[in-house]
């Protein structure tokens, strides 16, 4: 495999691995790219001679870096093809950047990653790049509604109960919501096999709603699911058997702030155990319990509690104890 500086010559080649980069990573929904801006980009760079072409049996990926001012430079492009993945093409596209770059006198690089690209982010950060700053984004309507003086995040939570005898589940919640604080709940069903308890503090406090949970599924020796929206943002879901938590997912895992790698992948849902528990196609819960970086990366967190309560035969997810107030058994 050989790694060289891209010449005028190139200039079609990394046109097409452009492409495809582009359409196997397509920017933001509101990001309108112009194809020939970019392109007279790239011309640019391989002039100044900071572009770079991994050739093995053909071209297989490039490598594209600007120098942005005294002694700071940022990797603009770096694509592999997927054939060529794993062979370490990548760190050497990467390694004859950083040459050329030192002997420019450049001492920093900088690299811009998308939100949601776990792996390329992954591999950054083996190679010395750590986080600098975070780049929001959001649609400005969005934004109006969220700074409106009448709006606030919603936030709700359910606990569903696999179990036909409601009323062994409103003993036991007549027991236990004293111990959190609560005065307001309610239970409903059975529903396809589930009694649903909704209460005013586990809408707003995710700490009680696993506590209530956990002590439902120890007393009642029952498979136990809660659910809950978060700030109008994130989804939750925890999974019991017989007081024990057998399954824990949250949208995006770090969204209360850093975890450890192994407790970030800890919040990923295990499709085999929620459909051993619910009887649900773990096909499709995987489908649709994925995890994100930030909620932008995800469908809207309305619609994915929404979805993941049908896939688990479990009604009256979409709401908590406010909004169900005419809910009735």
């Amino acid at each position: 495999m050989n790694v060289r500086h891209a010449t005028d010559a190139d200039l079609a080649v990394l046109e097409e691995l452009w492409t495809a980069f582009e359409r196997e990573v397509p920017p933001p929904g509101h990001v309108e790219l112009d194809r020939a801006q970019e392109l007279a980009e790239i011309r640019e760079i391989v002039a100044s001679g900071l572009g770079f072409l991994a050739e093995q049996d053909g071209p297989v990926g490039f490598a594209l870096a600007r120098v942005t001012g005294p002694g700071l430079a940022r990797l603009t492009d770096l694509y592999v093809v997927p054939d060529a993945r794993r062979d370490g093409v990548a760190a050497r596209l990467v390694s004859a950047a950083a040459d050329a770059l030192a002997e420019r006198g450049v001492q920093h690089l900088e690299v811009e990653v998308r939100a949601g690209s776990s792996d390329a982010r992954l591999v950054y950060s083996r190679w010395g790049f750590a986080e600098q700053l975070h780049v929001l984004g959001v649609p400005l309507a969005t934004l109006r509604e969220r700074l409106a003086p009448e709006h606030r995040a919603a936030s709700f939570a359910s606990i569903h109960v696999q179990t036909d005898a409601v009323g062994d589940v409103e003993r036991a919640v007549r027991d236990f919501t004293p111990r959190i604080g609560s005065r307001a709940w309610r239970v409903v069903g059975p529903r396809n096999g589930w009694a649903t308890v909704y209460d005013e503090v586990i809408d707003r406090d995710p700490t009680a709603l696993v506590r209530f949970g956990r002590e439902l599924s120890s007393r009642l020796g029952a498979v136990v699911v809660v659910l809950s929206l978060e700030s109008e943002q994130v989804v939750r879901l925890v999974a019991f058997e017989r007081g024990g938590i057998v399954d824990e997912y949250l949208s995006v895992p770090e969204f209360y702030g850093p975890l450890a790698p192994g407790d970030v992948i800890g919040l990923a849902a295990n499709p085999t155990v929620l459909a051993r528990l619910t009887g649900a196609d773990p096909q499709m819960v995987k489908a649709l319990a994925t995890t994100a970086a930030t909620p932008a990366a995800l469908p809207p967190a309305r619609e994915l509690i929404a979805s993941l309560g049908q896939a688990l035969g479990l009604e009256g997810v979409d709401h908590g104890y406010e909004q169900g107030a005419g809910e009735g058994a």
